[in-house]
């Protein structure tokens, strides 16, 4: 699949801001399945200056100053990106390791040294008990990991009401447990602080999801948001990515911008601003078909 993708995030601020300093990660992942054809990067008001980078993960970002005064911050991003199927998945149904095999594995071999650093505590998700009960109701002993890792997706979707009113970034991953409610990005935490808490290597994936409107319908220019699904490591096959929120595995209509231990790793915009004092945030997300 092809698409033309769009994202624009505009503050509006109730005074003059006199500074600012701003990272963008908007910019697609370019990996074995993806390829970004084209990316134009918009900021108004124009940046006295800007740097283009990797992250620590690897992920693409453009760092800007803005010094002229202004009371209005918007970034504009669009991209053409191309989607196929992942490989690895159809590699799937070979891998039938146990799954405490798989975690004892990451703990002792010295190869997975970089994988070794998803199992542990991040912002925004800590190992817990209560996580690790949450993932030993389908984590059962001696199952296969990838059937246990597509019941815990199954679990999560079913269990757990999207509600976009009820959390923000701040809400603890306790309080979203306990009220099986949120949304994608809280899903996903849920997700990762499960099989962390077990031992796994588990990271959080950002980008886009094409949404195919109701039959009859026309699709509504705008109405997409931004995703967010996780992925678990599975040894001498790599990352294997799985959605909660849809209870599938992600293809070809799942867009990858960034990943990272969780949401602080790879949100789209994050700065520092001096004035401004209260604020309005509007953020609109296109993903249309080339076809």
């Amino acid at each position: 699949m092809k698409y033309q993708l769009t994202h624009t995030t505009t503050y509006d601020y109730e005074s003059p801001v006199f500074y600012g300093r701003q990272i963008v990660r908007k910019r697609p992942r370019d990996l074995e399945f993806q390829r970004v054809h084209n990316f134009h990067l918009h900021i108004q008001p124009t940046p006295s200056w800007s740097q283009q980078d990797l992250d620590y993960f690897g992920n693409a970002r453009d760092v800007v100053e803005i010094l002229q005064s202004h009371e209005r911050f918007e970034v504009a991003c669009r991209s053409t990106v191309h989607v196929g199927p992942r490989p690895i998945n159809q590699q799937l149904p070979l891998f039938l390791a146990r799954w405490e095999d798989v975690a004892e594995r990451l703990t002792r071999d010295p190869a997975f040294i970089e994988e070794r650093e998803m199992q542990y505590d991040s912002p925004f998700v800590r190992r817990h008990p209560l996580l690790r009960a949450f993932a030993e109701r389908v984590f059962t002993p001696g199952r296969p990991i990838l059937e246990a890792v597509l019941a815990l997706n199954a679990l999560i979707h079913n269990e757990f009401t999207y509600d976009p009113s009820y959390s923000e970034i701040s809400t603890p991953l306790g309080q979203v447990l306990r009220d099986k409610r949120g949304v994608c990005q809280d899903f996903s935490h849920v997700a990762i602080g499960a099989l962390r808490s077990i031992g796994l290597a588990a990271r959080y994936v950002s980008g886009y999801l094409e949404t195919i409107p109701p039959k009859g319908q026309k699709r509504l220019v705008g109405a997409d948001a931004s995703h967010a699904w996780a992925s678990v490591f599975l040894p001498d096959h790599g990352w294997v990515a799985f959605d909660p929120t849809n209870n599938l595995l992600p293809g070809e209509r799942h867009i990858v911008a960034a990943w990272g231990r969780d949401f602080s790793d790879v949100s789209p915009l994050r700065g520092v601003v001096h004035g401004g004092g209260a604020h309005h945030v509007q953020v609109s997300v296109d993903v249309a078909p080339l076809r």
